[in-house]
């Protein structure tokens, strides 16, 4: 099965580096890509198993990754190493992906042409075995379709509303709340008028 997580062969071998480390700290790795400039910057998404992220989970990644990077000096020049959470409008990198996400518009991209086309925007149907099934619209009717994972090229949901309140929404119910953190703090008794 192809990896849409790492697609180019330094990047595959990036992500046998750094797969290890993260799955270490109890997160998965979604992407990684090593992009090209005047200093190449490596970025890397990753996230809980259950999804989403904190900002301080993001940090210990990127001391953990920095130091086996360090080491293992896989990258010949300088580089920028970026860490961050795949945001709402992420990209579908995984088979579970396209289940986890389902009912969702997601945008994909084969790497060959089916049935005269590469692109494909529709509401993710989940998976069957190792197809993803996307709902398109045919000549103004909605079919259900199935898209072999290893032809994939590229695919991310499409931001909406919808997709925009459900996240909002798992993140409301994610965050518990010590509403005694807000309780008044006794007042010290020693500033009293005179």
């Amino acid at each position: 099965m192809t990896d849409l997580v790492a697609k180019t062969s330094i990047d595959q071998r990036l992500a046998e580096i750094v797969r290890p480390v993260i799955e270490g700290m109890g997160f998965e790795l979604v992407r990684l890509r090593l992009m090209g400039g005047n200093t190449p910057t490596l970025q890397i998404m990753a996230e809980k198993p259950e999804g989403g992220i904190e900002v301080d989970d993001l940090a210990e990644i990127t001391t953990a990754i920095g130091a086996v990077l360090d080491v293992e000096d896989p990258i010949a020049d300088n580089y920028t190493l970026e860490v961050s959470s795949p945001g709402i409008d992420r990209p579908l990198t995984r088979l579970k992906d396209f289940d986890t996400w389902d009912g969702y518009v997601a945008k994909i991209e084969t790497a060959e042409l089916i049935d005269g086309r590469k692109r494909f925007k529709g509401l993710l149907q989940g998976i069957q075995g190792d197809e993803v099934l996307i709902e398109i619209e045919d000549q103004g009717t909605p079919v259900t379709i199935g898209l072999t994972f290893d032809l994939l090229a590229e695919a991310k949901l499409v931001l909406t509303e919808e997709l925009i309140r459900e996240t909002l929404r798992s993140r409301k119910h994610a965050v518990e709340i010590d509403e005694t953190e807000f309780d008044e703090i006794q007042s010290d008794d020693s500033s009293e008028e005179d």
